[in-house]
């Protein structure tokens, strides 16, 4: 009994945590910011709060100095996965650039097929094409109206997230064989977000179209943006670090989709967001694709690759 109330106590930790992180593309619109100064103050801004967790909390951290960096390189690659979606949520809306983003499930699949020899089974390979045609119609390239103030660039950026969001989730799980504690390990991945975020933002990118890193300090946005810090950055993320590795595997695929759904919701309630036909029919191509790969998609070790 006593085990089963644990499940119960730790999926509704998940689920709050992903429900917080689902509002985390509005606030981030409501700031009204541009996507490198939003990614990197809702970083900075989380960078204190989780520090003084630590200090708080004074959880034994049974990690080694290797372990730490390379939760520190995980959350440099997460600094391009919030470029990327903060640019798509600008190009093509919050509910199509999260449902883009969280194709990495069938991305880290494949990557484990090709570095571990992990042979994906039928369900995997079957929803690549899915995938696939539902970018196409999401860009809107067949579309005389499609929503989003460039589409083609809005697939493009939540692609390039979802690539770096599924390196992120491979090397933040890699770096945590000890079970650090979940606030020790977001302080060193956001850590790492930052700092990737501000190298990024001092680069001359303005002949490629993106607006530089802004420090100056204006209200309400930043209001938004440490609401933004708190709630998703610190809070949720702390939760679903914390719970999913204890949740069963069936419970944590429901935690999983749960953010995208809400977040999707939010975007048509609160933002007035109005994908067209087509765009909506490539959103639910990707969402099936994501539920076949999550519930029934499997790999098997077929060979040993250094």
């Amino acid at each position: 009994m006593t085990a089963v109330n644990d499940d119960r106590r730790t999926m509704v930790i998940a689920l709050s945590g992903a429900t917080l992180i689902s509002f985390a593309p509005l606030l981030y619109i409501q700031s009204g910011t541009a996507p490198l100064t939003g990614a990197f103050f809702r970083m900075f801004y989380a960078l204190p709060m989780l520090a003084a967790l630590v200090w708080l909390l004074k959880r034994n951290d049974l990690r080694n100095r290797q372990d730490r960096m390379l939760a520190f390189g995980a959350g440099v690659l997460l600094a391009i996965d919030f470029i990327g979606y903060h640019s798509a949520i600008d190009f093509i809306g919050s509910g199509i650039a999260t449902m883009i983003g969280n194709s990495q499930v069938i991305i880290v699949t494949l990557a484990s097929w090709w570095l571990f020899g992990e042979k994906p089974n039928r369900y995997i390979l079957f929803s690549l094409p899915m995938v696939m045609l539902g970018l196409l119609l999401i860009s809107g390239i067949w579309d005389e109206n499609p929503y989003g103030s460039d589409p083609v660039k809005g697939v493009i950026g939540g692609v390039v997230a979802a690539i770096f969001y599924s390196s992120f989730l491979i090397l933040y799980r890699y770096s945590n064989r000890a079970q650090a504690p979940s606030v020790n390990l977001q302080l060193d991945a956001t850590a790492g977000a930052a700092s990737g975020i501000l190298f990024v933002g001092l680069l001359p990118l303005s002949s490629a179209g993106i607006e530089p890193l802004d420090f100056s300090i204006t209200w309400p946005g930043h209001g938004w943006l440490l609401i933004l810090a708190f709630s998703c950055q610190v809070i949720g993320w702390i939760a679903i670090t914390y719970a999913l590795p204890r949740l069963p595997a069936a419970h944590t695929s429901f935690a999983v989709l749960l953010q995208p759904i809400l977040t999707i919701l939010w975007g048509i309630l609160l933002l007035a967001e109005q994908p067209s036909t087509q765009q909506a029919l490539g959103m639910l191509l990707i969402f099936s694709a994501i539920i076949a790969v999550t519930l029934f998609g499997r790999a098997d070790n077929t060979e040993n690759r250094v």
